[in-house]
């Protein structure tokens, strides 16, 4: 399928003015690790908790789930997430494909059998992502930035999709704190251009504050 066809909004990424913003990166950077770090320590108690009602729930199953995704200039790296769903889930997404409620390069569908209990709860409220902070801290991930991929879904983009791979990815996103899981595949993508051609300090903290918003009054997630 080619997702590159009839974009609503056609973005086209700098590249050489990205390289360029040598005092936005460090600054990011900075942040992103102290931020993540104070937030490990802070949260190690919803960390705790977290695991416990996984472990209550699932006694012989792992607490974290680490998954490949595609990072900056395409590098894979291991994503760390609570895990939300059964054991074997991956194995089961080719019986689910047909079901899927997103078009184009991505996999959702809102009553997924293989989701848990504790994990629709802690999905809902953004939980499952926190353990995300710690390839925040080791550089792989930012704070803000686009969703970081599949190989799978990488393997069906465009040259235009893959402009947001231009960066960093990020644990949460213009797309994630407007329209979420209802956003089709080009509207997540025009989203994340938008937010790759106009990022600054001011712009990442009002993504960070409206991630934080979604905590205490929780959007569509699934």
């Amino acid at each position: 399928m080619d997702h590159g066809e009839d974009h609503a909004e056609s973005i086209v990424i700098d590249l050489d003015h990205e390289r360029h913003r040598y005092m936005y990166h460090v600054v990011k950077r900075v942040f992103d690790f102290v931020a993540s770090l104070i937030g490990l320590i802070l949260l190690s108690p919803v960390f705790l908790i977290v695991a416990i009602a996984i472990k209550l729930e699932d006694p012989k199953g792992p607490v974290f789930y680490s998954q490949t995704r595609v990072g900056r200039q395409q590098l894979p790296f291991k994503m760390y997430k609570f895990r939300s769903m059964i054991v074997n889930a991956d194995k089961l997404l080719k019986k689910l494909a047909d079901q899927n409620e997103v078009d184009g390069a991505m996999f959702k569908i809102k009553k997924d059998p293989r989701v848990t209990n504790v994990g629709r709860f802690i999905r809902k409220y953004s939980l499952d992502e926190l353990p995300q902070l710690m390839n925040v801290l080791l550089g792989q991930m930012s704070l803000v930035g686009p969703r970081p991929p599949l190989p799978r879904e990488v393997a069906e983009y465009t040259e235009y999709d893959k402009q947001r791979l231009f960066v960093k990815p990020g644990c949460t996103g213009l797309w994630q704190v407007t329209l979420r899981n209802s956003a089709s595949f080009q509207e997540m993508v025009v989203l994340d251009l938008r937010y790759i051609k106009e990022r600054s300090i001011w712009f990442d903290m009002y993504i960070i504050l409206k991630t934080i918003s979604v905590f205490f009054r929780p959007n569509v997630a699934y």
